[in-house]
């Protein structure tokens, strides 16, 4: 089978990590995945931020928590990376280019042995008064819009098996 094919099939959203470290040169690679994202018109409006601390991923799972009803929980599910998207808002195309760099980030990391979960409420987590002091003490400009957390790791669990595909997912004309 195609080795992306593979990858597409077989990647599944991890919600349990070990606390090891992913090796940089997976790190790199993915993040180069998501820098090969296609945007409109080739402008590249996403930036990519890696948190590796586990004192800031700590207190970022508190500020997407703040957004999931229950502020006790880790949405983070205890991943040792977190990579966030944020995208340039002065684009048309801005979320749908910012959604491609999560889905490559996701992907390539699968295909390198990493496993992810994309982790929603970026977008929420940085219109915050917390998040926008982040992004200004990170040097990002506040028309950056929070897309999607991609948490990173090594599962510690099973791998989880597909969901078969839905009747009429495709309609052919």
């Amino acid at each position: 089978m195609n080795e992306v094919l593979k990858a597409l099939k077989g990647r599944r959203s991890i919600r349990q990590y070990k606390k090891e470290q992913i090796k940089d040169e997976q790190l790199k690679q993915i993040l180069e995945a998501g820098m090969y994202a296609p945007s409109g018109m080739g402008a590249q409006p996403a930036i990519i931020v890696v948190v590796q601390d586990e004192k800031l991923i700590k207190k970022l799972s508190k500020l997407n928590a703040k957004f999931t009803g229950n502020p006790d929980d880790d949405p983070f599910y205890g991943a040792p990376t977190l990579v966030i998207v944020l995208a340039d808002s002065r684009r048309n195309t801005y979320i749908e280019d910012g959604s491609l760099v999560m889905g490559n980030l996701m992907n390539a990391a699968f295909s390198l042995g990493v496993d992810s979960c994309w982790i929603h409420r970026a977008k929420e987590m940085f219109q915050d008064e917390e998040g926008q002091a982040l992004l200004k003490e990170w040097g990002i400009d506040d028309y950056y819009v929070g897309i999607g957390n991609c948490i990173l790791g090594y599962r510690d669990c099973e791998q989880p098996e597909p969901k078969p595909r839905k009747e009429g997912y495709i309609i052919r004309l």
